[in-house]
């Protein structure tokens, strides 16, 4: 089995049974995991609806962590 993030994603999601299928679809990173579809999980093997639910659910979130990360930045000089 792979150990990867994206295992350990779908680990948290208890859905590690499809880390195999996502990698071999070329899901192997989160960042490429938030282009997921229904396609996509067709694609996968994800057919049971609340697991369907479940990744989209997550895939939200990660989004919406990337929007709020988004605002923030970090300097090098030091505080005054």
């Amino acid at each position: 089995m792979c150990t990867n993030i994206v295992y350990e994603w779908l680990k948290t999601l208890q859905l590690p049974q499809y880390a195999e299928s996502f990698v071999d679809n070329g899901y192997d990173d989160l960042e490429v995991c938030k282009q997921i579809g229904d396609p996509d999980l067709d694609a996968i093997g994800v057919a049971v609806p609340h697991h369907r639910r479940r990744i989209h659910e997550a895939v939200r979130r990660l989004k919406e962590a990337d929007e709020r990360a988004a605002g923030l930045y970090f300097t090098l000089e030091p505080p005054r």
